[in-house]
């Protein structure tokens, strides 16, 4: 970085974020606030970090503090301070450590932050740190009872018919209505509303999507077809998925249990609020609405399959769980997540952990002891089998946001606008002995890109979890295996959607830049 003018002043950085709380906190104002501030206390600032529109809740997605603190690690700074307009524009952390943890990395470096509104100075003393934790604390209380207050009002717009969030899934799509309920369009895969007072409904999709919901109905309720067959017969028709990808015995099963294919509205069965670990929510907490779309399978339908569904798993005890796991062993000659979940008539894996804790309990309830180095290779060789359909929905994701990329055939490399490449790696989950997951890592260093985005896999090693994006800055340092909770230094880094990389990718029209 450039040296600072030697003009008497102390050279400052300042960094501002906005968020959608509140005007008076737009960056603008707050870059008035921090240059007065500069002015009256001899210093002069050097350079600017600019989050807009960012959540304060961690620091996943909020790259200009993320290149800040890159900044103040690499040593080769600028400035000697920072000014942030108050303790809540530095963050709005759930755990009041991650943000006293990012400023005592500034700190040790020798570089102070500066409070600029706040009515204390950030000097260390016992006065000052008890108002900082009181000042954090209060910070994150308002963004949980914000949560609170939105979820309500998504709760009521669930029990007036709109739709909240999420993709409309297959054989339906979200369409637009206006404040008099007029309808507007439809929205595709990555669009959303823009005027405050416009609602979403699902809507009946394309003839052929419809036809085939109404199909996989009928064969599983009336030709006793399972879910596996029925897959296997739409990939051989060389049909897909809404989103584009083969169908899996456990896509089947999706479109076979939503209550959204009759028309109801059912809300809130999953938890992920102010970016915790998603969790299932028992159906005494569901928000739904019955009723509230145009239905594309009929009621009874609906229930037979239900029915066939509830007899085959959920009202098993522990014993015929068990009994079940260790036919299957017979059968098979091994036990693994995958083998259990592509057997017919057998609860999911993830069922047997839910319900003993863990496979390997459930293994050991049975007297089976798993030859690691064969499901080591089973689940590796799904992960190779999964990774180009991963690739697909990141480079999805990336087009869906308006941005441009050109995966390199040789090395999978993906090269994002002609301006910065990314790798795609898969994070195989195990395990531990006290029953949570694990995630191994392996990255290719050969190929260097700009960004890794490490997918955890979920526990079946089937599907995505979640993911991390790593600059190559931090490849060197970055853990090589994973937990389910890793502290805010390395989690905030995790994100729930390939969302994620669509807003990195966005690009922004020269008029909206000027």
């Amino acid at each position: 970085m450039a040296n600072a003018i030697s003009d008497g002043l102390m050279p400052v950085a300042e960094y501002v974020r906005m968020s959608t709380d509140h005007q008076r906190y737009s960056t603008e104002n707050q870059a008035d606030a921090i240059r007065a501030y500069a002015a009256a206390n001899n210093m002069r600032i050097v350079r600017t970090y600019r989050d807009e529109g960012k959540s304060g809740l961690d620091i996943g997605g909020r790259d200009a503090l993320k290149q800040l603190l890159a900044d103040v690690r690499s040593g080769r700074t600028d400035f000697k301070a920072i000014l942030v307009y108050d303790v809540s524009r530095w963050g709005r952390f759930q755990n009041a450590d991650e943000s006293a943890a990012y400023e005592y990395e500034c700190a040790k470096a020798g570089i102070k932050v500066v409070y600029c509104a706040e009515p204390f100075d950030n000097d260390g003393s016992p006065l000052s740190t008890i108002y900082k934790s009181i000042k954090r604390s209060m910070a994150g209380e308002y963004s949980r009872e914000l949560s609170t207050k939105v979820f309500a009002g998504q709760c009521r717009l669930v029990k007036l018919g709109f739709h909240q969030g999420g993709l409309a899934g297959f054989g339906l799509r979200r369409a637009l209505l206006d404040e008099q309920r007029n309808l507007k369009g439809e929205l595709n895969i990555g669009e959303q509303k823009s005027i405050q007072t416009d609602r979403v409904v699902l809507v009946p999709g394309p003839p052929w999507e419809v036809a085939t919901v109404e199909r996989i109905y009928r064969q599983f309720v009336c030709d006793g077809r399972s879910e596996r067959q029925i897959a296997d017969e739409l990939n051989a028709e060389a049909k897909r998925t809404d989103l584009d990808r083969p169908w899996s015995r456990a896509t089947v099963h999706q479109v076979l249990t939503n209550e959204k294919y009759i028309g109801n509205n059912v809300y809130n069965r999953t938890s992920s609020k102010l970016k915790q670990a998603t969790v299932r929510n028992p159906p005494e907490r569901w928000v739904r609405c019955d009723g509230a779309f145009e239905g594309i399978i009929s009621l009874e339908l609906f229930t037979q399959a239900r029915q066939i569904i509830a007899s085959r798993s959920l009202r098993l005890s522990d014993a015929q769980m068990l009994e079940l796991l260790a036919t299957l062993w017979r059968r098979a000659g091994t036990l693994s997540g995958l083998v259990i979940d592509e057997s017919e008539d057998m609860p999911s894996s993830t069922s047997y952990q839910t319900r003993f804790g863990g496979l390997l309990r459930a293994y050991a309830l049975v007297g089976y002891t798993p030859d690691r180095d064969y499901r080591y290779l089973e689940i590796n060789r799904s992960l190779r089998a999964s990774h180009p359909d991963v690739v697909a929905q990141v480079m999805q994701a990336i087009r869906g946001g308006g941005g441009e990329v050109v995966q390199n055939a040789g090395n999978d490399l993906l090269h994002v606008n002609g301006e910065w490449t990314a790798s795609v790696v898969l994070a195989r989950s195990q395990v531990g002995s006290g029953g949570n997951l694990r995630w191994s890592l392996r990255f290719d260093t050969s190929l260097a890109p700009d960004i890794t985005c490490a997918v955890r896999m979920d526990s079946s090693n089937e599907n995505p979890l979640d993911h991390y994006l790593i600059p190559r800055l931090d490849m060197g340092a970055w853990p090589q295996r994973l937990g389910e909770d890793n502290g805010g230094l390395i989690d905030g880094y995790r994100f729930d959607s390939f969302q994620s990389l669509a807003e990195l990718a966005a690009r922004t029209p020269l008029e909206d830049a000027a």
